[in-house]
């Protein structure tokens, strides 16, 4: 059965089911009962910040669609988890650098005298919070860095180290709200005593690490995508439609690393992605012990249950039985799952529901493999690549200036942007849809230098511009590292649209 929609939304009504749940925001089955380990979204960019041009900026968000209000316990990392922002530097699909991240939660346990006894509070804060770890937050989140070079367990490992001294580092708690952090601006200065100098052993100069809140910066019409594709397809790229995540918070790992300290010298692409690991055995602690934040016992070998580089790849390509599989495999062992991208499904699907948008032709889809496996030759393709799924800079590249990045990245003539790498405001999700549909076959079409193994006449729906009608630019972020803005606060309290009415 055919649903009634018109042919243009019948292009891109399939691809749009499976894009709708945000980058990577609950996009596998077994990774939505474990929120705290689900990664949404990877970023890695030259950074454009005044005066740091020489430096590469990656963040990797966790725990997707974080209300402002989630109090009492709002949104810390899971201290029996281990997350990790990997680098392949020379192509073999293998990380050459790891920077692994552990969290620990500790109470303070300062009670308050009630009635002449002194009793804990059910609270984690007893009055405004201002300075790194004040008397009024009754939890301190710290978290240590480590990097490893070489395999991610068996490599060598060694501490990164604060450059005011020490190997830890304080996350700041989440925005409670304006009154806890002295008004509007207050949690933009909490947060900012968190951004730490560090030493990162094997590196001549300094980086930049922060952990903490903060807004969400994805956005897509998640609601109308859902609803059939309830939108205009090939209307306005620009305010066609509401951003739903744009009342959302999200937790971010940030780091700035100098472009020395992660390429290998002779070949400026390199590949990140990022993974999540529990161990092996977890058993629930029938009686947890009071103030240490753990409700199980871990024991056993590091599992991996989350993985992330390019966007939207384990919801637009990976098959729905595949997908947790995807998210514990690694980058080497890719091949298996191959036929996702040579022979993708969701376009056949399109062409079989919709006779009117031909999907591509020409197999097997070499544009994909490009995009999502090799990168895109005079772009971003490592000179001896093993064809694996990551997110690709090629680090020679100059960055952009803030206020003349195309949000369409590379399809708009900004080769700063996606898929070389990926920043902020970069529109991935209109990209994934136009790429799907063989718009790379059009742009190489259109310029030599860059070769995906396809023509235009092989993708004859590749030219359309397909969109969500949700589009932010650079103006909407920060100019600086960490680049994404100050989380919602939890006392936030929007209207309702204008004319809603609920039953």
């Amino acid at each position: 059965m055919k649903l009634p929609l018109p042919p243009a939304a019948g292009i891109v009504f399939a691809l749009c089911a499976a894009t709708a749940s945000a980058s990577s925001h609950r996009e596998a089955p077994a990774l939505t009962g474990m929120p705290k380990l689900d990664a949404t979204d990877l970023y890695m960019f030259r950074s454009y910040e005044t005066g740091r041009q020489g430096y590469v900026t990656i963040l990797a968000n966790y725990m997707p669609f974080q209300n402002p209000q989630g109090g009492p316990n709002y949104y810390m990392f899971d201290p029996d988890a281990l997350y990790e922002i990997h680098i392949d530097n020379d192509g073999d699909a293998q990380e050459d650098l790891s920077f692994q991240f552990r969290f620990q939660n500790t109470s303070k346990g300062t009670p308050l005298t009630v009635g002449g006894k002194p009793v804990k509070i059910p609270l984690i804060i007893n009055g405004p919070v201002s300075g790194v770890n004040p008397d009024s937050l009754l939890v301190r989140e710290t978290y240590s860095v480590d990097v490893v070079r070489g395999d991610r367990r068996g490599g060598t490992r060694s501490s990164v180290a604060n450059a005011s001294g020490g190997d830890s580092f304080d996350k700041p708690v989440d925005n409670i709200g304006e009154k806890t952090f002295g008004g509007a601006a207050g949690y933009a200065n909490y947060a900012a005593q968190h951004v730490y100098t560090v030493n990162v052993p094997g590196c001549a100069t300094p980086g930049k690490v922060f952990v903490g809140q903060r807004k969400e910066p994805f956005y897509i019409a998640v609601g109308k995508s859902f609803d059939l594709f309830n939108l205009n397809p090939l209307g306005a790229e620009s305010g066609g439609n509401n951003n739903d995540l744009e009342a959302k918070n999200v937790s971010t790992i940030a780091m700035e690393l100098p472009i020395a300290c992660l390429s290998n010298g002779s070949d400026p692409v390199i590949g990140a992605f990022t993974t999540a690991s529990v161990r092996q055995a977890r058993l629930v602690d029938g009686s947890p012990a009071s103030g240490i934040y753990r409700a199980a016992k871990s024991g056993g070998a590091w599992a991996q249950v989350s993985r992330l580089g390019m966007p939207l790849v384990n919801e637009l390509v990976i098959g729905l039985d595949d997908k947790d599989r995807f998210n514990a495999s690694k980058p080497r062992d890719d091949v298996r799952f191959l036929d996702y991208v040579t022979n993708p499904t969701l376009p056949a699907l399109i062409q079989t529901l919709f006779p009117s948008a031909v999907a591509p032709t020409k197999f097997p889809r070499t544009d994909l493999v490009a995009a999502f496996l090799t990168g895109i030759t005079g772009l971003n393709r490592p000179q001896n690549v093993v064809p694996s799924e990551m997110l690709r800079l090629n680090t020679s590249i100059a960055a952009t200036a803030a206020a003349a990045q195309n949000p369409l990245g590379v399809a708009g003539g900004d080769n700063a942007g996606f898929p070389n790498g990926r920043r902020p405001a970069d529109d991935t999700v209109d990209l994934s849809l136009r790429v799907a549909m063989g718009a790379l076959c059009v742009l190489t079409g259109a310029n030599d230098a860059l070769q995906v193994g396809c023509a235009p006449s092989d993708a004859p729906a590749g030219g359309l511009a397909l969109t969500d009608g949700v589009r932010k630019t650079a103006a909407n972020y920060a100019s600086t590292f960490p680049y994404l803005t100050t989380p919602i606060p939890g006392n936030f309290n929007p209207p309702a649209p204008a004319g809603t009415t609920y039953p």
